[in-house]
C-alpha cells in the first residue's frame, strides 16, 4: 500500500469545496450531484435541507449516506433549525458543517437575505426553462412546462445560475435547449428538459472549482 499517495490525496481532500443540497421534492438532481461528487471527489455534499418531511430526497440521502435536515417554512425564514438535538440557527449549522456552498435542486421556497449575505455569489439553482422567461413566483414543474407550451414556444431548457433576492434571478451561468414541438404535452416537455438537467453536476463543479 502507498501510504504517501494516500496522504497526498488526503490533503487534496481535505480543500475540496463543501457543499450544502436545499431540495423540497423527489430529489433526483440532488441523488445525480451527490453519486457525481463520490465519483469525481472535486466537491463534497456534506448535507441535505428539505422542508418537507415527506420529501423522497430525504430517502435519497439516508440511502447514500448523506446528513439531513428539515426546517418549516417559518423557521427557514426565521434562521432557525434544530440541530444535532439542539435548537440553533441555519447558517451556524452551515458553519458548522463548514458549508462554501449552497445548492439549489428543487427547493421551491424564496432565499431570505440572511443567506444570500451569508454566501454572497455561493448559492446556485437550476430552473426549468430558459430564463428570463418562465420565471418568477409559482413557476416551477409543470407549470413551467404548461405555459411553454400553451404560449406556442418552439424552444425551452435549463438554466442555472446564481440566487439573489427575486425568485428565478440572479447572474446566469448555464444554459441548455430543447425544441418544443406542437405535440408535446407537459409530460413529454418534462422528460426532454430533465434529461439536460443531468449537466447541473458538472456545472456546479466547474462554478465552484473556478474554471468560471
Amino acid at each position: 500500500m502507498n501510504f504517501a499517495r494516500i496522504q497526498d490525496r488526503n490533503k487534496m481532500e481535505e480543500h475540496i469545496p463543501n457543499i450544502a443540497i436545499f431540495a423540497s421534492g423527489s430529489g433526483t438532481n440532488a441523488e445525480n450531484i451527490i453519486n457525481w461528487s463520490k465519483k469525481y471527489r472535486t466537491y463534497r455534499v456534506n448535507a441535505v435541507f428539505c422542508n418537507r418531511p415527506d420529501a423522497y430526497v430525504l430517502t435519497r440521502a439516508e440511502r447514500l449516506g448523506i446528513p439531513h435536515w428539515t426546517f418549516t417554512a417559518a423557521e427557514f425564514r426565521s434562521d432557525t433549525l434544530i440541530y444535532k438535538g439542539r435548537q440553533t440557527s441555519l447558517t451556524e449549522a452551515l458553519a458548522d458543517l463548514g458549508t462554501g456552498y449552497i445548492v439549489l435542486a428543487g427547493f421551491l421556497l424564496k432565499v431570505p437575505d440572511y443567506l444570500l449575505t451569508a454566501y454572497p455569489e455561493r448559492i446556485l439553482n437550476i430552473h426549468p426553462a430558459l430564463l428570463p422567461s418562465y420565471g418568477g413566483k409559482g413557476m416551477y414543474g409543470d407549470h413551467v412546462h404548461r405555459a411553454v407550451i400553451a404560449a406556442g414556444e418552439t424552444e425551452s431548457g435549463i438554466t442555472i445560475h446564481l440566487a439573489d433576492s427575486q425568485y428565478d434571478h440572479g447572474r446566469i451561468l448555464y444554459q441548455a435547449k430543447c425544441p418544443v414541438v406542437p405535440e408535446d404535452t407537459p409530460e413529454s416537455l418534462f422528460a426532454k428538459v430533465h434529461e439536460l438537467e443531468k449537466s447541473y453536476p458538472e456545472i456546479i463543479e466547474n462554478y465552484v472549482t473556478g474554471k468560471f
